[in-house]
């Protein structure tokens, strides 16, 4: 199995199945001297972690990371840098009656049809948990964009039909809003309306699609490489290889198509003695290169596809059969929710390897 790497020069590379002894990630080409301990990266895994509430998966992973290599006296050394992150909470029991079902929504058909063979424990390498690996890289990306002056926040947008809306004004205010809530929506009645909407749909045995929003504030501009390492083309390969992807847009997004041209137009303006733009419908890039304005994204996740309703499919053998999730069975109501650190860390990675990139651009 090919392409479990992400990144040119600041480069990580996942592996491990969801119900394997664990899972891991391998960063090459981080920067010699970035503070870090576990205690960082384990509480960036904490904000990923099942079992928070009862918008979640009751799964009680306890994500514990441990640096194996690249870090000295708690500094990169430069060399790889090897973290490993042990799966203390699978139970395979729960897989073993549908194993030969396929599963509605599931990658068990598409793995079988390319490999031949599939983990069908947790759903093994397609899974969700190899995510946590990205989170643990993430982290360490996040503190090379603080490094730089770079932050950035992601949060839910919507859920289902419940749209929040989100004011830009405090960076700080926005994140402690958003990791306050249990939803990770910094927007309190939309909080409230979307826990509602979860809890009913949740009691039906249905799930629920989400769309989560991004923003990464004093990007400088320049980052980006035309034609085919556009930043907004590598932040869209970011946000679509994460599992129950099914859309991204930047700025204005799919909205540009009912705008004219006069409108979507940002206007240049002079700022402080900087080169800004009145609006931001372009969402901070313009021909794949960063403006230096806010950069604005977001990513829809379809509905979870594991539902306690029943469903029809078919056998591996191709004989039709009825599929129902055993008794026990534990997955989230709203994939989106624990998605939002996953987004954010994707985030950091894509804006280190363009700035890492950006330094052998020219003299």
């Amino acid at each position: 199995m090919a392409s479990n790497a992400f990144g040119k020069i600041f480069k990580m590379t996942t592996w491990g199945e969801s119900h394997g002894k664990a899972i891991g990630v391998v960063i090459d080409g981080c920067p010699a001297g970035i503070e870090i301990d576990e205690s960082e990266i384990n509480a960036a895994l904490a904000l990923r972690m099942p079992g928070r509430n009862p918008y979640t998966s009751p799964r009680t992973e306890t994500d514990k990371a441990e640096i194996l290599s690249g870090v000295f006296e708690g500094k990169t050394t430069g060399a790889p840098i090897c973290i490993i992150i042990p799966n203390r909470d699978a139970d395979s029991s729960k897989y073993e009656p549908i194993k030969d079902l396929l599963r509605p929504g599931h990658a068990n058909y598409t793995y079988l049809e390319k490999y031949g063979i599939f983990d069908y424990r947790g759903g093994g390498r397609s899974s969700a948990r190899e995510t946590a690996a990205r989170v643990a890289a993430g982290a360490i990306a996040k503190k090379f964009l603080d490094l730089n002056g770079i932050q950035l926040i992601a949060y839910i947008k919507q859920i289902g039909t419940i749209v929040a809306t989100v004011e830009v004004n405090d960076i700080v205010q926005l994140r402690k809003s958003t990791y306050e809530s249990p939803v990770f929506c910094p927007n309190l009645q939309a909080t409230s309306a979307m826990t509602a909407l979860i809890e009913k749909v949740k009691a039906e045995g249905d799930s629920l699609g989400g769309i989560i929003e991004f923003i990464a504030l004093s990007v400088p501009p320049g980052l980006g490489d035309p034609v085919y390492e556009k930043l907004e083309a590598n932040l869209a390969h970011a946000m679509m290889s994460l599992p129950a992807t099914k859309g991204f847009e930047i700025g204005s997004g799919f909205q540009s198509v009912v705008m004219p041209g006069s409108e979507h137009n940002d206007q240049f303006t002079m700022a402080s003695g900087e080169v800004q733009t009145q609006t931001n419908y372009a969402g901070g890039t313009l021909g794949g290169i960063s403006t230096g304005m806010p950069i604005i994204g977001r990513v829809a996740f379809k509905p979870t596809s594991s539902i306690m309703k029943p469903q029809e499919t078919l056998t591996t053998s191709g004989e039709k059969a009825p599929f129902n999730l055993p008794v026990g069975s534990r997955h989230d109501p709203c994939v989106a929710i624990r998605a939002v650190p996953i987004v954010e860390a994707m985030v950091a990675l894509v804006l280190t390897d363009a700035i890492l990139l950006n330094r052998c651009v020219r003299l």
